[in-house]
């Protein structure tokens, strides 16, 4: 398989749940339990990021980039913490912490991130 080439997964006519370039994976995850509070769907989107990473050749050490959408300022508190434990030591990645409203008022997170692939034994 080329390395130039665009491979999408789960593609709808409004989004793909992955997309892989050039040894890059690009995803976002969101809570699919609503009723939970910032701390459950933040595990909940932490959990469902590190299946998608490690079925994709990756790994939460492995991120390079990440955003993260908080509705409400004062849930970053919480959330922080949760994500320092997720990753693993010295792998931060680059991240951006943004307020604003999510498409659905229930949601209390949506994390947009890219990690690297890890190389076949091939490349």
């Amino acid at each position: 398989m080329s390395t130039d080439q665009i491979i999408r997964t789960g593609t709808t006519t409004r989004w793909s749940d992955t997309v892989t370039f050039n040894g890059l994976l690009f995803l976002c995850e969101v809570p699919n339990e609503l009723t939970g509070d910032i701390v459950s769907q933040t595990s909940e989107v932490l959990d469902l990021l590190t299946q998608r990473l490690n079925s994709n050749a990756s790994d939460p050490g492995r991120l390079l980039s990440a955003t993260i959408y908080l509705p409400f300022k004062e849930d970053l508190a919480a959330f922080n913490p949760i994500w320092d434990g997720w990753l693993p030591a010295g792998s931060a990645p680059v991240r951006a912490c943004i307020h604003g409203a999510l498409t659905n008022p229930l949601m209390r997170v949506e994390i947009q991130a890219i990690a690297a692939i890890r190389p076949t034994e091939s490349s």
